[in-house]
């Protein structure tokens, strides 16, 4: 149980006591500095401290986001301090400091009341380098009065703001869309307080979506009307508590390192999981829209890795907000026209949109329809988003930082083949432009596949064109303008080559195989952009070396394609025990690390887009 040390006498009448217990801290109280101290020293390490005065006054919520939010290893709120295991000997240390003799004097003589030790101890961890958070409490109050009156007035502010209400709203994101804010969040929020008071968590919550949607997917693929109308249905619930669990994990906040994997991987799974049990089930009605499933997936994974590296590329680098300011001014005269706001949120197809258009399209017309608005809308979305980054890209001043330069460097997955290459050509990789180096490589994959017969010996040597390419577009730092595309270049070529290779084989189950492996490989890619997020950098390098890395893929399958293309199944034999083998070791050291101590306890705010 986490402790928290009140550095004083309880004052009459104060519910604080009561509130820090509620929020489920032991209380104990010290003198001063130096008991505080003392007390600390007693609390085991691997447990979470506050330090509160005793004259706070304030929303119990305020308290909450400053004490109990498990991101930060520190958080402050005026008059309260929280400390995780990792800030706890900046902590002592700091109360050493306050308790040394003289430290009052040089203070200024005796501490003042309206000065409170939280506040003195969360600058102390600031200048030693340690991020406080300070949480945005908005209307709620927190703060130490320095008399009986402000005492009264802090006690009316108080009763003045309703503290639920306050909760209930920030449980919502501020930027969903405009189907999650006005049809879902007015209602799951309650449904996430409802959880909450119960005792269930946003993990059980998720599972919960997870397992809706499959069942969705299931009913799709029964190829009857009815079960095409549930499916609708239960996708439409299934959104509903995926939006359940992130607001009940800010309503309690409850963040978990498990609540970041399976939030970050579930709405994939959801996702990708219904358009298989779509495909199933047009197949039991004659109709084979597994190419469309599988252009679909491809579509929805290249536009999220341009949303990732394009917000790496460009989280903490100079000249942002010059780019920014110079590229969005029409952005910014737009939304003073209060619907394009939302025009513009809609038209890029988020999560919350696209889902109920493929829950209301499956439910009235055919999977085929389906996948064709989905591939139209989303192709729509991502070249309106992808231009306008392109342009502010171009408008950038500075350059982009090491931090950013590995980050896409990461997300290009570049395994043996292009990393040998990238060494042999480091510091004489000349002045061709990584982005450009990347399309060209693409180009000539994708050309290749779709320009060759099935079978072509030929494919191997431009599979090995296009090893060499993703080498030489890795040899130097990913900081041009737009070497953010870099990644999702790599990815659409080795999507792209299974989908056209698959599609190209006369076997009939080649195009299910491919739409395995690509979603095996996807997670893979997904699990790097979550760890990358959370502070923790790449998978490790065994494992892309391992699985092959994009440009070994490649190669593999198109070697693949050229061994068996007169062996009957045997090519989608071979598809499918290379998505199981790369599923299983990357599956495996995806929960090995999201279990781990290590893992950052982050609860994913939705797709970026």
């Amino acid at each position: 149980m986490p402790t928290a040390i009140l550095t004083g006498p309880p004052v009459p009448g104060s519910s604080l006591d009561a509130d820090l217990r509620s929020l489920g801290f032991a209380v104990e109280v010290a003198s001063g500095p130096h008991e505080t101290g003392a007390l600390l020293a007693r609390v085991p390490a691997g447990q979470r401290v506050a330090v509160v005065d005793p004259r706070f006054v304030g929303h119990r919520h305020a308290l909450r986001l400053a004490l109990t939010d498990p991101r930060f290893p520190a958080a402050a709120a005026p008059g309260a301090l929280s400390a995780q295991p990792e800030a706890r000997q900046a902590l002592a240390r700091a109360l050493d400091a306050e308790a040394a003799p003289g430290a009052t004097a040089a203070a200024g003589g005796a501490r003042a009341l309206a000065v409170s030790l939280p506040d003195t101890l969360a600058e102390a961890l600031d200048a030693e380098g340690v991020a406080v958070h300070r949480p945005q409490l908005g209307t709620l109050v927190a703060t130490v009065p320095d008399g009986p009156e402000a005492r009264h007035e802090a006690r009316a502010a108080v009763e003045a703001v309703d503290e639920e209400a306050v909760r209930l709203k920030s449980a919502v994101k501020a930027h969903d869309g405009f189907f999650t804010t006005f049809f879902i969040s007015p209602y799951s929020r309650y449904i996430a307080r409802w959880c909450a008071r119960r005792g269930l968590t946003p993990n059980q919550v998720t599972t919960a979506s997870l397992l809706t949607a499959l069942l969705a997917a299931g009913c799709a693929a029964t190829g009857d009307r009815a079960g095409y109308g549930a499916a609708g249905v239960l996708l439409l619930v299934s959104f509903v508590l995926d939006c359940t669990d992130g607001q009940l994990a800010r309503y309690s906040l409850q963040y978990s390192t498990m609540g970041a994997w399976l939030d970050a991987t579930f709405d994939r799974a959801k996702e990708y999981s219904f358009y298989a049990g779509l495909a199933l089930g047009a197949a039991r009605n004659g109709d084979d829209v597994w190419a469309l499933a599988l252009g679909a997936m491809i579509l929805m994974t290249c536009r999220h890795v341009v949303d990732f590296s394009f917000n790496e590329a460009n989280a903490d680098g100079p000249g942002t907000a010059g780019a920014a300011k110079t590229s969005l001014a029409l952005s910014n005269r737009l939304d003073g026209v209060g619907w394009t706001v939302w025009a513009r949120r809609m038209i890029i197809l988020p999560i919350g949109e696209r889902w109920a258009m493929i829950a209301v399209l499956t439910a009235a017309t055919s999977p085929r329809i389906v996948f064709w608005a989905l591939i139209i809308g989303c192709a729509f979305g991502a070249c309106y988003t992808t231009a306008g980054r392109v342009l502010r890209s171009l408008t950038r001043k500075g350059a982009r930082t090491d931090r950013a330069a590995q980050a896409l460097a990461d997300l290009t997955d570049s395994g043996p083949l292009a990393e040998f290459q990238a060494r042999m050509l480091r510091g004489r990789a000349g002045a061709a432009a990584p982005v450009f180096v990347a399309a060209l490589g693409a180009a000539v994959m994708l050309g290749g596949a779709l320009a060759l017969p099935f079978g072509d010996v030929r494919l191997v040597p431009v599979a090995v064109l296009y090893a060499m390419t993703a080498g030489l577009a890795v040899a130097r730092p990913l900081k041009g303008a737009l070497d953010w595309l870099v990644p999702p270049f790599f990815r659409a070529a080795e999507y792209g080559t299974v989908l056209v290779l698959a599609a190209k084989a006369d076997a009939a189950h080649a195009l299910p195989a491919a739409f395995g492996l690509v979603a095996a490989v996807a997670y893979h890619h997904y699990d790097t952009v979550y760890r990358i997020r959370g502070g923790t950098g790449a998978p490790p390098a065994w494992l892309v070396r391992t699985v092959g890395g994009h440009e070994g893929r490649t190669l593999v399958v198109a070697a693949l394609a050229a061994l068996l293309a007169d062996r009957g199944d045997d090519f989608t034999r071979a598809l499918a025990a290379l998505a199981a083998v790369v599923g299983l070791v990357v599956l495996a050291e995806s929960i090995r690390f999201w279990v781990s101590s290590g893992a950052p306890a982050v609860h994913d705010e939705g797709e970026t887009a």
